[in-house]
């Protein structure tokens, strides 16, 4: 069924409420939203040491707080994240209508991992996998073609190690 725009909008505000909410948990920096996209990032202050984990674990919690709570989510949207972990340029450009942003090689990863990702899940890149498969089940994915890149090795992020033996 079709979604009327202030539906719409009050169903977005809901969601990214609550999504703010997990950034915060987590010493995640919420950076901007556009239209239905979230962006945070991790490690943007000398707090938060263990920033790709912190990252990997609020992805985690998106994507199951969509899964399980309709009263948040009640057109059953499905969510596709994008982990990419690296350096990043961050701040503001311009003289009118100040934004902060991020930019670089590692911001393009992310988007190409959730632009190339499944429906549902969180897909990360390699250098991700190598910060976090310590802590976290990831399953690895047939290399993929992304934009201005040979195949690249990717992996689904499906949880904690320690919740993995339930």
């Amino acid at each position: 069924s079709d979604v009327c725009s202030s539906d719409l909008l009050e169903l977005l505000n809901r969601i990214f409420s609550d999504f703010d909410e997990l950034a915060a948990s987590r010493g995640l920096e919420k950076i901007k939203t556009i239209g239905d996209a979230y962006m945070v990032a991790g490690g943007l202050n000398e707090d938060l040491s263990d920033y790709s984990a912190a990252v990997a674990d609020m992805a985690i919690a998106m994507r199951d707080l969509l899964r399980r709570d309709f009263s948040i989510n009640a057109s059953h949207l499905e969510v596709r994240i994008g982990i990419g972990t690296g350096p990043i340029v961050a701040g503001v450009l311009g003289k009118k209508k100040f934004i902060y942003d991020l930019w670089g090689a590692t911001v393009n990863t992310a988007q190409r991992m959730e632009a190339h990702g499944v429906d549902g899940e969180v897909q990360i890149s390699q250098v991700s996998f190598s910060k976090i498969n310590h802590r976290f089940v990831c399953a690895g994915r047939e290399p993929i073609e992304l934009k201005g890149k040979l195949a690249v090795r990717t992996y689904l992020l499906r949880g904690l190690l320690a919740e993995a033996g339930r």
